[in-house]
């Protein structure tokens, strides 16, 4: 008989601490729940009847039922359980997206006891968002002559999930002339930088490809890339370059005027302005000036008059070419002109007798005669 009374005193203040907890909380509004974002419509919350200490029979006669202050109802009670369930679907991002903690509240109304139990649902978050990028495709321009170490900002990725399932670090991948440092920020969010490691050669590569990757930490981690293209800006580091320190021609006397003699391209690595080339006389006689044309964008050098092998065979020119930076190279030009048989023997008198005996003995000299030809080699030769 003692033994029965004292569990019945033990019952009498367990069912006096539960009925005190429950008037606790919901004084307090602290029925409080945690349930993963997304889960199916239906999914279970919590057991609300037994957390307040409610007879399901009772929940039922009641007239119990859930309402949020939203249009949009979260949570339902089903009735048979007196468990608390979802009714909608409940996306983290979309409800709390600057918020590190989600917090869905409602309220269960017991409309026969006039009742009102305030409940708070915290939305835990999944990794149900990859870190992505605004811009999938960023273009970077950079001059060949940036000293390496230079440091570019890269656009950051985002990813509105939070804890470890948030965007967490960030890859490169490319060539050796680019290498990846990350800054935290005031906020302790992490920005990406691009750094040079080596220095660029236009001329060696005009373009570089990289890939950012950001990675976040779900297990499996789900990443999200951005596609950089670095484009290689020309600096005037390479000068005009001609193939050879002298170039020699032979050219007939008589080739017509305006005939090209001699076409002499240069040719610059460098593009634009500082890859056009013009071409100009840097040395050249007053003579020759008259007698040669150089075409200043071609490099050709044209004939301006006829050339005379008897007065000169041959020329000597000293040839520039310059890029728009200032850079240079030169080069010698040797005209040699080949004589043609345009003229013809000149035969003159120096002396002869103005008359002669008729006993004169054969071979006596009667007249001394001088014979030139102005050509040379066998076209000067006479007999």
């Amino acid at each position: 008989m003692c033994a029965a009374g004292r569990r019945w005193g033990r019952q009498q203040r367990a069912l006096l601490c539960a009925v005190l907890l429950a008037a606790w909380q919901a004084a307090w509004g602290q029925l409080r729940y945690s349930v993963p974002e997304e889960m199916p419509k239906g999914s279970f919350v919590g057991d609300v009847a037994k957390d307040l200490g409610l007879p399901v029979l009772a929940l039922r006669d009641r007239g119990v039922r859930i309402v949020s202050a939203g249009s949009t109802q979260y949570f339902a009670l089903y009735g048979k359980t007196g468990h608390l369930v979802t009714a909608a679907r409940i996306d983290r991002e979309q409800l709390c997206e600057e918020l590190q903690q989600c917090v869905l509240r409602c309220e269960l109304i017991v409309e026969g006891e006039m009742q009102i139990y305030g409940i708070q649902v915290d939305i835990t978050d999944i990794n149900d968002n990859a870190p992505s990028f605004r811009e999938p495709e960023t273009e970077l321009k950079i001059i060949e002559t940036t000293a390496p170490g230079s440091r570019f900002p890269l656009t950051e990725a985002q990813d509105p999930d939070s804890g470890r399932n948030s965007l967490q670090s960030y890859e490169l991948s490319g060539d050796e002339h680019f290498s990846l440092a990350v800054q935290a920020g005031p906020g302790g969010d992490q920005r990406p930088e691009l750094v040079l490691a080596k220095a660029l050669d236009r001329e060696e590569a005009a373009f570089h490809e990289l890939v950012l990757r950001a990675s976040d930490g779900g297990d499996p981690a789900r990443t999200g890339t951005a596609r950089i293209r670095v484009t290689v800006l020309d600096a005037n580091d390479n000068a005009p370059v001609f193939s050879q320190a002298e170039y020699t021609v032979r050219v007939p006397e008589d080739v017509p005027v305006g005939s090209t003699l001699l076409s002499i391209p240069a040719t610059d690595a460098d593009e634009g302005l500082n890859g056009e080339i013009k071409y100009s006389f840097k040395k050249i006689t007053e003579k020759s000036s008259q007698i040669f044309q150089l075409d200043s964008d071609t490099g050709a050098i044209k004939l301006l008059r006829s050339l005379d092998f008897e007065e000169g065979d041959s020329y000597k020119l000293e040839m520039q070419a310059h890029d728009g930076g200032g850079l240079f190279d030169t080069t010698k030009v040797v005209v040699t002109v080949v004589d043609v048989n345009d003229n013809v023997p000149e035969i003159s008198v120096r002396s002869a007798l103005s008359e002669i005996s008729e006993d004169a003995l054969s071979g006596t000299v009667v007249a001394l005669l001088h014979v030139r030809d102005r050509d040379s080699g066998a076209n000067g030769e006479v007999s």
